[in-house]
């Protein structure tokens, strides 16, 4: 068992760890001392998810329940803790902040606003509460999954964006440099669960109202957030993406 590194050791790990297998960085990521745990959402995390099963390592699962979820993702999410036989870890929003917004700004707001005030009551504030509890983070991020903000994400890092005083936060990208074409073949391969959402054209699966179908040759970002600008799509989760 390896100590939790410094931030002066975490730019060597992305260098060392750069080119090697997912299952050899998650395994980097379960070894670490301290609290660490998977954050599981999509497609992406689930492929985590059996990878770390695989490994024979203890682990944690985490996910955000936004409120505003599709009836087939609350579905999926009992799915995969049947599967896999693990407990997950569901964050909430805060209902007076909810109620609040709501009961100003009424239900769909963001389609005026955009999307950042509600995804910051809703999935940004209760990842912060859930992280200011660990030491590091696993995603499924992939360099090729959001146009202009994904492309230069390392295997590991530093998480600036949720770190708190005097607490180093790490960050692990396991697939950071898998397609989308090689998750979905590991999903073929080893039967793994999946939201039935991605059988009638949904890729990137957000909450309800923020999400939709893709068209063929369309990026999957495309499906979220449609009627923003089109290579900035963050809800917030993954701020540290975004260009200062």
């Amino acid at each position: 068992m390896t100590t939790i590194p410094t931030v002066d050791h975490i730019d060597a790990l992305a260098s060392e760890y750069a080119d090697k297998s997912p299952s050899e960085i998650l395994e980097l990521a379960l070894n670490q001392e301290g609290e660490i745990a998977i954050s599981f959402s999509g497609a992406e995390d689930v492929v985590l998810i059996d990878m770390a099963a695989n490994l024979g390592k203890p682990f944690r699962v985490f996910s955000l329940d936004t409120g505003r979820l599709h009836p087939e993702t609350y579905q999926f999410i009992e799915t995969v803790r049947k599967h896999y036989n693990v407990n997950i870890e569901i964050c909430f929003p805060e209902s007076e902040a909810v109620q609040a917004l709501v009961n100003e700004k009424g239900l769909f707001s963001f389609y005026q606003d955009d999307h950042k005030e509600c995804c910051g009551i809703r999935k940004v504030q209760p990842l912060r509460k859930k992280l200011a509890t660990l030491d590091g983070w696993i995603t499924g991020q992939r360099k090729d999954q959001s146009p202009g903000t994904r492309t230069e994400i390392p295997v590991v890092q530093s998480d600036v964006g949720f770190s708190g005083p005097g607490k180093q936060l790490i960050k692990y990208n396991p697939l950071a440099n898998w397609s989308s074409a090689e998750v979905w073949s590991y999903i073929r391969m080893m039967e793994v669960p999946y939201n039935p959402l991605h059988e009638r054209g949904f890729i990137s699966i957000g909450c309800e109202p923020c999400t939709r179908p893709v068209l063929p040759n369309q990026h999957e970002r495309e499906g979220r957030w449609w009627w923003e600008e089109a290579t900035h799509k963050e809800c917030g989760l993954h701020a540290g993406n975004l260009s200062k």
